[in-house]
């Protein structure tokens, strides 16, 4: 009998999902799911809802466990899943006006950048925590990831520890669907090969019956203008790149130089077809308040909404399926350190590779070299990312500047001496939150 354990179950919409998928296999029907989060409430809130799962499959072999302890979660787990977030909106609203103080202006920020760099700050302590504690306490179960940031978290995982650990992120099979639909094509007959770093993944090749669909994409991108208002950043990106990103339009805004520098810029590309009008940072501030002060009657909303017993598109119950389920061979895209996978780009780094779940465990697949055109701006990426990841390891500030200094964004609307400013600023204001620089306080 599985004990699939998650850490973070508060966060209900994602927890009821998952679990309805893994209730889905029959080597999971008898499983234990295990609900662990710091917050009683929204704890008792991800029972109910994943028992009311439980009695709408009639899964009468299936139980759902709570626990605000640890190293109770984990004991003898299977499987573990990640959806922490470290901080509360107080500290987190800081990544986004800080910069935006000074001229550079983030959409959302929970990826890269300085906004980015900073909620990575914050929650690279816990999650290796979490890992020596799956070390510990189930040294062989497979850990999932879906905590951003996603690239340089899973890079010091697997740096530091031993846990069989890889990231998960939906916007691969997301977009891959959004790029079927545009074009008439059933998902089902698609194939694509995708490759890159977290959000800054590129589908190297998109097949509809093994023929090559980028005609038909670029077609529909050019003459119809609902497909390209849908995405403007990502389909200005696909007609000069010549390849289709994976994350949304409002990610991708902030991880160049092209689309955010100037105000014009931003009412261009980034204010009506991103995803997330109007694309500035005070409207994702202003729903996170909204929820926050509303967040009870939401968790009862979703507790109690609709239950839908069809299997979804995650990846999550297909990967523990293939692993210590029936051992189905699943195929996916996760976040894994580049020995050998994507020539082009920093060894060890954190690439977003296809991998293969089997009994065997997780297995990166080989790619080759990335486009020239799409390796230079993953680089960039990447490396700063590198740099964050080890300043954040070492307790060096100076680390940090120094890849704030050569994110796109930023380098491209500020000066090193404001850029210094800046990060500064965001120090002192997460300096309670950062254990590893000491010296900060």
């Amino acid at each position: 009998m599985a004990k699939i354990t998650f850490i973070g179950a508060g966060s209900l919409v994602f927890t009821k999902n998952l679990v309805r998928d893994l209730l889905t296999f029959p080597a999971f029907e008898d499983c234990t799911i295990m609900l662990m989060d710091i917050d009683e409430e929204r704890l008792g809130f991800a029972k109910e809802a994943v028992n009311n799962i439980i009695s709408a499959g009639g899964y009468s072999s299936a139980k759902a466990e709570t626990t605000t302890n640890r190293a109770e979660a984990l004991k003898g787990a299977n499987g573990v899943v990640s959806t922490i977030l470290v901080g509360d909106l107080p500290v987190w609203r800081t990544d986004l006006e800080i910069p935006k103080s000074f001229g550079v202006d983030i959409n959302i920020g929970d990826t890269r950048g300085p906004a980015g760099i900073f909620r990575f700050l914050r929650t690279v302590p816990v999650m290796l925590d979490i890992c020596r504690d799956i070390e510990r306490y189930c040294p062989d179960a497979v850990f999932l990831n879906y905590t951003n940031p996603m690239a340089m978290l899973c890079r010091a995982m697997q740096g530091e520890t031993k846990v069989t650990v890889t990231g998960l992120c939906h916007s691969v099979q997301g977009t891959a669907a959004m790029l079927a639909k545009w074009i008439g094509a059933p998902i089902e007959e698609i194939t694509y090969t995708c490759a890159g770093i977290n959000h800054q993944a590129f589908y190297l090749d998109y097949k509809w019956n093994g023929k090559d669909a980028y005609p038909l994409i670029r077609e529909a991108v050019q003459n119809r203008p609902e497909i390209y208002n849908e995405e403007q950043v990502r389909n200005e990106m696909y007609l000069h790149l010549d390849y289709y990103v994976t994350e949304s339009s409002g990610h991708n805004s902030e991880y160049n130089a092209w689309f955010r520098k100037r105000p014009e810029l931003i009412e261009k590309y980034c204010t009506h077809g991103t995803g997330w009008n109007p694309g500035e940072y005070a409207l994702t501030v202003k729903n996170a308040e909204r929820k926050r002060s509303n967040w009870k009657n939401q968790l009862m909303a979703w507790r109690d909404s609709p239950i839908d017993l069809k299997r979804g598109n995650e990846y999550a119950s297909y990967i523990f399926n293939a692993v210590f389920g029936d051992h189905t061979l699943f195929q996916f895209n996760g976040n894994v350190r580049n020995f050998g996978l994507i020539d082009n780009l920093p060894e060890g780094a954190c690439v977003e590779v296809p991998m293969l779940a089997s009994r065997q465990g997780l297995s990166p697949i080989h790619v080759g070299p990335l486009p020239d055109q799409l390796a230079l701006l993953v680089n960039t990426s990447s490396r700063c990312e590198e740099l964050a990841v080890e300043g954040a390891l070492t307790g060096d500030p100076r680390k940090i500047f120094h890849a704030i200094c050569y994110d796109p964004l930023t380098s491209a609307v500020l000066s090193l001496a404001e850029i210094k400013s800046m990060v500064d600023q965001m120090f002192k204001v997460n300096q309670d939150w950062l254990p590893q620089f000491k010296h900060l306080s």
